[in-house]
């Protein structure tokens, strides 16, 4: 009875044992999460402490802001500048200046005729340095504060762009048919009959 006693009590004191240190084993794991977790947000909290100027905030905001603007500007309200050319002697001429771009970016034309384009290059960047007309396989170098002229016969009506060799910058000519000024026929008569008058109204 007494050994039985002693072994149920060993067991006993055996199971609380190993519970408690169960518990502790939990206790501690908590613990050291939870101070894991306080030293984590101690140092979110050290990160979050440090805070812009305000002049910088208002800087930062104002430049995109601006930049906001400029792109709606660019691609909403920026209108390409037109140009008729003029027609001396036969040939068709506009003077394009070649600064930042093309000065007009847009050309108009007309079919059939001879067109020579002036173009008078004031940008020294090296993606200016070239033209290209791809429908007409012309590929002309525009040498620095020169003025290089370049000719073609459009013969069909359309619109044929240029650009520079990076193909970053780019120009239209738009090509415009001859009116037609013929007058319209007048529509047939229909055969004659003996019993009715030569022109019959369908």
């Amino acid at each position: 009875m007494n050994m039985t006693y002693k072994t149920a009590l060993i067991n006993g004191v055996a199971i609380v044992g190993m519970l408690c240190g169960m518990v502790s084993n939990e206790a501690i794991a908590q613990e050291t999460h939870t101070e894991i977790q306080h030293s984590t947000s101690k140092n979110a909290g050290q990160f979050q402490r440090i805070e812009q100027p305000l002049w910088a905030k208002v800087a930062v905001t104002a430049g995109g802001l601006g930049l906001i603007g400029l792109e709606l500007w660019w691609f909403l309200l920026s209108k390409p500048k037109s140009r008729k050319a003029t027609t001396q002697g036969g040939i068709q001429e506009v003077t394009v200046t070649v600064d930042g771009g093309y000065e007009p970016s847009q050309i108009v034309v007309q079919a059939g005729q001879p067109v020579r384009l002036n173009f008078d290059r004031k940008d020294p960047s090296s993606c200016l340095e070239e033209v290209r007309f791809p429908d007409f396989r012309i590929a002309q170098a525009l040498p620095l504060n020169q003025t290089t002229a370049i000719e073609f016969t459009p013969t069909q009506p359309g619109r044929y762009e240029f650009t520079c060799g990076m193909n970053m910058f780019r120009g239209v000519v738009e090509v415009q048919g001859a009116e037609e000024k013929g007058a319209i026929a007048p529509p047939a008569s229909a055969p004659t009959h003996p019993n009715h008058s030569a022109l019959q109204t369908l």
